[in-house]
């Protein structure tokens, strides 16, 4: 099987799950993004956060692909492009910080070790644009949003809490002790994606036919 990991752009974002864009949780603010749904108008909107981000920032998440069927995405931003990210009580994110918005993978991809290749796809871009961590909104058992990953997950995967909350607590994976294992991990990319060698950026685009 070919797996690969390519950015999250204007031409992968219809690749992501159905009630993904349909959900813009992250990019508008509560009201806004009622509005927008109710009008039919999510994909576009998202789109247009997409496109801002993309134009100040640069590229702000990773979508993998087995046999180019798009199986999983992950998705992160600086914390003031982020409408969302101020209403969290447990926030702000530190300055130093990444926002991670979200990930999803389905689920007979899992167990392969690609969700955390798409994590450190992430970790890795981060590093890159000289921050030292990845922060995220983490939901307890008690929380409702598919929106926001669950702090078990975050946990699992290197995250800690820094700051307690009830319901979303802010958790953080500092990514400065990394650099030195970042071609360790482009190894373990490769040997993930069957061997393929990365460009610079770190992800090989699928050719479409």
């Amino acid at each position: 099987m070919g797996r690969q990991l390519v950015p999250l752009d204007l031409e992968t974002v219809p690749d992501l799950p159905v009630r993904c864009l349909s959900c813009v949780f992250w990019e508008m603010e509560p009201v806004e993004a009622a509005l927008v749904r109710r009008r039919g108008q999510a994909l576009l909107e998202k789109e247009a956060w997409l496109s801002s981000v993309l134009l100040e920032w640069g590229t702000c998440g990773r979508v993998a692909y087995i046999d180019r069927n798009p199986v999983g995405f992950v998705s992160y931003a600086p914390p003031e492009a982020v409408p969302r990210a101020p209403l969290f009580s447990s926030g702000p994110v530190s300055p130093d910080a990444v926002l991670l918005m979200t990930s999803w993978l389905h689920p007979e991809a899992r167990g392969q070790g690609l969700g955390r290749a798409l994590l450190q796809s992430a970790a890795k871009d981060v590093l890159g644009r000289g921050f030292r961590a990845l922060e995220a909104f983490g939901a307890s058992p008690a929380a409702a949003s598919g929106c926001v990953l669950p702090v078990g997950y975050l946990e699992a995967v290197g995250f800690r809490v820094v700051r307690e909350h009830p319901v979303y607590p802010r958790l953080r994976m500092d990514l400065h002790t990394l650099i030195d294992r970042l071609s360790e991990m482009g190894a373990f990319i490769d040997r993930l994606l069957g061997g393929a060698r990365l460009p610079a950026g770190g992800v090989v685009r699928p050719s479409r036919a």
